[in-house]
């Protein structure tokens, strides 16, 4: 596939060979393989559970736990350079106040995440450099809230030699984003993302496939019934994965990660799931699904 051979591509010109790649190598070859029974985990934030969210401890940790994709979401400092952080603000994960916006990277780096309980840690505001040379070689990494930074981001990716394991994503149309980003596209791992209570359908899926041939698809999904989400083989067929969300009942129709990890019901979220073609997920527990997948040999 044309994104498969770009990766393997870029592996090489950015000074890397397939060997000394290593375990980054095999996902994105299995990150191109569509009807791979083989579910793939996504970290959303890293283990946050363990580690401030959108820290270099949690990806750390998330890397050890095995996971094959790790979620980061970008911000810009005042001096243009990517950060990772959530919020719109610095309030609630950091000791901070105001937005990422108004501070330089060396303001930034004085402050202090918090953890899931609100208290300082000494974990600091990474970069998207800094996380990209720590995943370098060991897992992808899922750019979220993205769409702003295209650009920079590239810049960074091409700098640390990254650039083949990273998935751009974004909820708008192919139009609208080839508008934007027309020179780069070509270039990138991509996958949409298709949010169908607000006008996410088929079609944008398949103006997607038709011109960049993405890797895979998020669905966002509040209701199961969704029609969309019934008939998804298509989306397989066209060449990509199926990525769906397990963090909140509104995301997934209501198979999110409690109902696996708090009442134990593991068939009617997880495994509900993947019984209806989901071969990537995203979660906020990380040890938990790849334990089940395990057990069910659907993870390595």
């Amino acid at each position: 596939m044309k994104k498969m051979k770009y990766g393997f591509c870029g592996m090489l010109l950015f000074g890397y060979s397939q060997t000394s790649f290593g375990q980054v190598a095999k996902l994105i070859q299995q990150l191109y393989e569509p009807n791979d029974k083989q579910v793939m985990v996504a970290a959303h934030r890293g283990d946050w559970r363990n580690a401030p969210e959108n820290s270099l401890q949690a990806y750390k940790l998330a890397i050890a736990e095995g996971v094959d994709i790790v979620e980061l979401d970008l911000k810009m400092s005042k001096d243009s350079v990517l950060v990772i952080l959530h919020d719109q603000t610095l309030n609630r994960s950091t000791t901070g106040k105001g937005k990422p916006s108004d501070f330089t990277l060396a303001e930034l780096k004085r402050l202090n995440l918090r953890d899931g309980l609100g208290a300082p840690t000494s974990q600091r505001i990474p970069t998207l450099e800094d996380v990209m040379l720590l995943t370098k070689g060991k897992v992808l990494v899922n750019l979220d809230h993205s769409t702003p930074f295209y650009k920079e981001a590239f810049a960074v990716l091409k700098k640390t030699g990254t650039l083949s394991q990273a998935l751009f994503k974004s909820d708008e149309h192919y139009s609208i984003l080839h508008a934007m980003y027309g020179s780069i596209l070509d270039s990138i791992t991509f996958m949409p993302v298709v949010e169908t209570d607000y006008g996410g359908n088929k079609q944008m899926i398949l103006d997607y496939q038709k011109h960049l041939k993405p890797a895979a698809v998020e669905l966002v999904f509040e209701h199961d019934t969704i029609d969309i989400f019934k008939r998804n083989e298509f989306i397989k067929k066209g060449g990509s994965r199926i990525w769906v969300n397990t963090l909140w009942a509104n995301l997934c129709g209501g198979h999110n990660d409690d109902v696996a990890s708090v009442e134990g019901k593991l068939e009617e979220s997880w495994g509900w799931l993947i019984a209806r073609g989901v071969n990537i997920i995203q979660t906020d527990r990380p040890h938990e699904l790849i334990a089940y997948l395990r057990k069910r040999k659907l993870h390595k």
